[in-house]
C-alpha cells in the first residue's frame, strides 16, 4: 500500500510542477502539499501508524503524526516536519485566501515537496528499525 500512496504522491509533484509552469502558482502549491501529505502518509504507514483506525482523520493531526513517529524518533531530520508545516500553511494561503501564492513561493514548496518526497522514497526502501 505504501509503493501506491508514494505513486499517488509522484503524481502531484508532477501535477505541481505542470501548474507552475502555466502560472497557477495557487494550483501549484496545493499539489506540492498534497505530495508531501501522501509521501507522509506512506511514511506513517511504514512506521506501522495508519491502520484504518489509527489513521490521522485531519491535515492536523498527520503533520502531529508525522512529527512524533518520524521526527521525534530521529528516522527523518527536523527539516522535513518544519518543511511539512510551512508548506501546508502555504497552501492554506493559496486554497482561501484572494490574493495568489507567489510564484517564487510556490516554486520554493515545490522544491520541498522534491526533497521530502525523494527523502521518504528513500526511508521507505530501508528495513524498519
Amino acid at each position: 500500500m505504501t509503493q501506491e500512496i508514494m505513486d499517488k504522491a509522484e503524481k502531484a509533484l508532477a501535477s505541481a510542477r505542470i501548474l507552475l509552469d502555466a502560472g497557477d502558482s495557487d494550483g501549484a502549491t496545493n499539489r506540492a502539499y498534497y505530495a508531501m501529505f501522501d509521501a507522509a502518509l506512506a511514511a506513517l504507514l511504514w512506521t506501522g501508524v495508519g491502520t484504518a483506525q489509527e489513521r490521522p482523520k485531519t491535515h492536523g493531526g498527520l503533520i502531529g503524526s508525522f512529527g512524533l513517529h518520524l521526527v521525534q524518533t530521529g528516522r527523518l531530520p527536523a527539516e522535513f516536519g518544519r518543511s511539512l508545516n510551512r508548506v501546508q500553511e502555504l497552501r492554506l494561503t493559496g486554497d482561501y485566501l484572494a490574493e495568489p501564492v507567489p510564484l517564487e513561493k510556490a516554486k520554493w514548496a515545490i522544491e520541498e515537496a522534491d526533497t521530502f518526497v525523494a527523502g521518504i522514497r528513500q526511508l521507505l526502501a530501508n528495513p524498519k528499525s
